[in-house]
């Protein structure tokens, strides 16, 4: 059993020392590749099985605000989301160690389960939009200083951040850019300005696991409290959930009609989030939502 590099070895002996005290014997791991930030791997030790992940750029702050969202979302009770155990830094990387979520076999009412909890954390509100600190939604900043109004919290601190980035970045032409000014004037009358609901912030098929009893895991949050529908809408972006998921949120937490002719105008966050990550792949849906509205 061998390390990729013996740097990585002495990498990760150095975060079970700093968090366990002592070096364990590592008796399995798993390296998984978070994509191009962050490089993961699952360690099994006596004490028993942890997930690390560390990043490869620059970062700051990244895994000390993902542990604070996992904390918050953790202690509403509702989801089962991963301990965390530590973060820190180690020979210049930035680390996050939290326990390794064993995965079972899903359960049948798993869905249904899933739309219950989620709506039920969505009834975690507060009085304002935002959170207290800020984070990242994959490896951009996520401003969230607090907001009244949630629709203006929606495009001061989501939209307007977003496109504003890839103006700079000549991701978007003055032309484009001018559109979205134009969409926030309408927005208000677009959107429902409802009451601030604790949201995951990321929550797509590739951040939801199984855990050991077969029912619904959250990982990689980028929470705060916003507009539910915004969070709902973004789980429609790559594929959607089962229709069973829907039907049972609608039944904890019903939404207001129209909902459908909403989603666009939401994912367009998600979207210029991966328009600044990752290139213009995604400018054709900006340019149609910006077009229909």
């Amino acid at each position: 059993m061998t390390f990729q590099t013996q740097e990585q070895y002495q990498f990760i002996e150095s975060i079970l020392f700093e968090n366990l005290g002592h070096h364990p014997e590592v008796l399995d791991f798993q390296f998984f590749y978070g994509g191009n930030f962050n490089l993961a791997v699952k360690v099994k030790v006596a004490e028993g099985n942890y997930f690390i992940k560390w990043n490869q750029g620059d970062h700051e702050g990244m895994f000390e605000s993902e542990a604070r969202s996992l904390r918050v979302l953790r202690e509403t009770g509702v989801l089962s989301i991963p301990e965390v155990i530590n973060y820190g830094k180690i020979l210049d990387k930035e680390y996050l160690m939290m326990e390794f979520l064993t995965a079972g076999f899903q359960q049948e009412n798993y869905w249904q389960d899933f739309g219950q909890k989620l709506a039920k954390l969505h009834l975690h509100t507060n009085q304002n939009h935002g959170l207290d600190f800020n984070n990242y939604v994959g490896a951009l900043r996520q401003s969230n200083e607090w907001m009244e109004n949630g629709v203006a919290f929606f495009i001061e601190k989501r939209l307007k951040v977003q496109a504003g980035l890839a103006l700079y970045d000549r991701k978007i032409s003055p032309e484009l850019y001018e559109k979205f000014q134009r969409l926030y004037e309408k927005l208000p009358s677009l959107i429902p300005n409802e009451k601030p609901a604790l949201l995951h912030g990321d929550l797509w098929s590739g951040n939801v696991m199984t855990d050991n009893e077969g029912l619904v895991a959250l990982v990689d949050p980028a929470c705060y409290y916003g507009l539910r529908e915004a969070e709902l809408a973004f789980t429609t972006m790559f594929g959607g959930f089962n229709t069973v998921f829907y039907e049972a949120y609608h039944e904890v937490y019903p939404i207001e009609n129209g909902f459908g002719d909403r989603i666009p105008l939401y994912n367009l966050y998600p979207l210029m989030v991966h328009v600044n990550l990752f290139g213009g792949g995604y400018l054709d849906a900006v340019e149609k939502i910006l077009k229909k509205f």
